[in-house]
């Protein structure tokens, strides 16, 4: 029965496919008598007269099994986890908007590509950023170091673009067949359930391209002070296309205008001490308050090709492009002005995918974006479901009719109006759905060779990285020097000795400091984390029962 006391105006309810937009929702107007907009209820609708009591026989129990909002409450408290991202676990997350320049540097941003976002000045795209850590687990110190997400998902009028990436301009290694075991040796050991040193520098001290990214991760660079003044790099090399179908290489980047801030070891454990939250409090907080942060993006661009003029490949990860020979030329700004309403909703069901681009944006050969354009939205499938574009967080702002059917939690079906609900194939000529007119020509890159296993030629494993570490300044460098060492103080002595070797061809001073430290900490052996056990018992206040 409606009471009409509680519904001052007629719902009138519209369809999306087979699905009726605000049935069975908050949103729903129709009542039951007696309730009111805040009326609790079970997900099938019934007013819950009783919160507080099991329904059992006498009031000690036992209970009986026809408890059917008990069990419907409890099963559903059972399963509200979804499974945890393997890596980016711990995040925070805020909407905002994004707006272009309409140019890239001096040059109107048409000459490069035809994607529609960036054409007009002062055009704006919505946007959901969700900012994370990575090898941690969800309720992890955001103090740890560890390379930072920086995802960024455009809700663009041509369909959604993710741009994901992280923090730190490069990354350990080149090729997606190693990503698993990159990912394991960060992890806790399968025995003993520990984090280790000795397995992150196992693995490395056995991959030398990852010599750059070590070196920025073990810096102050590796725990930036907060989200909101961390910058942001999409680290793949992409491809933009114009609308006469010719492609240049870039790379992205996110400059926050905030600033740039890093924490030492010292400084971050400080925090900690006091609040493992604080990266998430800051970028809620700051919003809240009116203090949007903002980020420009910047492009750099080169001719498509293998570029033999240079001294590394251009589809390397583990490298940076110069900016003297590569100039940042802004494209436009990103503003983050309003915080999720729920968490779970959108921070943690929020899913990106490297592969999510749109016309004008696409693919270079890049080894690991190729890898990764599987992996993330596989990912994504099976950790929120194959449904999960259909969710408000992920679904794109535009139309969508697709001939994709079924599967777990179907909330739609992508039925177009007008379409025959028979035909979910396409080609038909019975009133199904029809492909889009081409606008512009494809772009079609001309590839040629055998198909090897092999690494690019061009690996320069260590130039960057020594570079790098001669430009840190002084703090940063022996920030750097005491993390490593702190690190590699317990692993076996083979590691130390091939880290030693990896760090002397990056700079003969960087590795000397490395060796110096470690022999320095063998003398001085028991002041790390196995005197730390000893502390919570020597240290701790012994109590009686109670």
């Amino acid at each position: 029965m409606s009471d009409q006391n509680n519904t001052p105006e007629q719902h009138t309810h519209g369809t999306a496919g087979t699905a009726a937009l605000g049935v069975g929702s908050a949103t729903d107007t129709r009542f039951a008598e007696g309730e009111q907009v805040q009326t609790l209820t079970t997900r099938q609708g019934h007013p819950v007269t009783n919160n507080q009591n099991l329904r059992t026989v006498g009031n000690r129990g036992p209970t009986t099994l026809e408890n059917y909002h008990f069990i419907e409450k409890i099963s559903h408290f059972d399963r509200e986890r979804i499974p945890e991202r393997v890596v980016h676990a711990r995040g925070a997350g805020a909407h905002g908007v994004f707006e272009a320049y309409g140019t890239v540097g001096d040059e109107p941003v048409s000459k490069y590509t035809r994607a529609k976002l960036f054409q007009e000045k002062g055009k704006q795209t919505p946007v959901f950023v969700r900012f994370s850590t990575v090898g941690h687990g969800g309720h992890s110190p955001e103090t740890l170091r560890d390379p930072r997400g920086f995802a960024v998902k455009f809700y663009t009028e041509d369909g959604n673009w993710d741009l994901v990436g992280n923090n730190l301009k490069v990354f350990f290694i080149r090729d997606a067949i190693k990503f698993p075991d990159l990912i394991h040796s960060q992890k806790p050991d399968p025995v003993t359930n520990r984090q280790s040193g000795e397995r992150i520098f196992d693995f490395i001290c056995n991959s030398p391209e990852a010599m750059h990214m070590v070196t920025l991760l073990f810096s102050p660079w590796g725990i930036p002070a907060n989200y909101r003044q961390m910058q942001g790099s999409g680290v793949n090399t992409y491809k933009w296309v114009n609308d006469r179908g010719e492609a240049v290489l870039v790379k992205y980047h996110w400059e926050p205008v905030q600033g740039i801030r890093n924490l030492t070891q010292p400084e971050a454990e400080a925090i900690q001490a006091k609040n493992f939250n604080h990266a998430t409090q800051d970028l809620y907080e700051a919003i809240e308050r009116g203090d949007y942060p903002q980020w420009e993006l910047f492009v750099q661009i080169m001719p498509d090709g293998e570029n033999p003029e240079l001294d590394f490949d251009p589809l390397d990860d583990t490298k940076i492009w110069p900016r003297e020979q590569f100039p940042w030329l802004p494209v436009g700004r990103m503003t983050l002005n309003r915080n999720p309403e729920n968490y779970f909703a959108e921070v943690e069901q929020a899913a990106f995918g490297t592969g999510v681009l749109v016309d004008g944006l696409d693919f270079s050969d890049d080894k690991m974006l190729q890898g990764r354009t599987f992996a993330y939205s596989d990912t994504q499938r099976y950790r929120v479901g194959p449904n999960y574009l259909q969710l408000p967080i992920n679904a794109p702002k535009k139309h969508v009719a697709t001939n994709q059917r079924d599967g777990q939690m179907t909330y739609e079906v992508d039925t177009a109006p007008g379409q025959n609900p028979h035909v979910n194939y396409e080609p038909s000529s019975l009133n199904g759905l029809r492909e889009a007119p081409r606008t512009y020509p494809d772009y079609t890159p001309w590839v040629e060779g055998k198909l090897v296993r092999e690494s690019i030629d061009r690996t320069n494993n260590f130039g960057q990285a020594g570079e790098q570490y001669r430009a840190f300044e002084d703090w940063e460098r022996d920030d750097l020097i005491n993390n490593l060492v702190a690190n590699l103080k317990d692993a076996a002595q083979v590691i130390q000795d091939k880290m030693i070797d990896l760090f002397t061809q990056c700079d003969a001073d960087y590795g000397r400091r490395v060796r110096e430290g470690l022999a320095q900490a063998r003398q001085s052996a028991g002041a790390g984390k196995e005197e730390a056990v000893k502390q919570a018992e020597e240290r701790s206040r012994e109590a009686q029962p109670y």
